[in-house]
């Protein structure tokens, strides 16, 4: 739990800083871009389950 709050502490001060200089935020668009994340972590964690189920 205490990654997950310090992951997203850090992406509030990135979030902040990058909209404090005017650049783009580093991030794909609102939630299209979420769900690829969520994708390819579930890719992951299919594929290490997989390969934990076939060795």
């Amino acid at each position: 739990m205490q990654e997950i709050v310090l992951a997203l502490i850090a992406g509030l001060i990135v979030g902040i800083v990058f909209t404090w200089i005017k650049l783009p935020i580093p991030s794909p668009p609102a939630l299209p871009g979420v769900i690829g994340i969520l994708g390819i972590y579930l890719g992951h964690k299919i594929m290490n389950y997989v390969s934990a189920f076939l060795s």
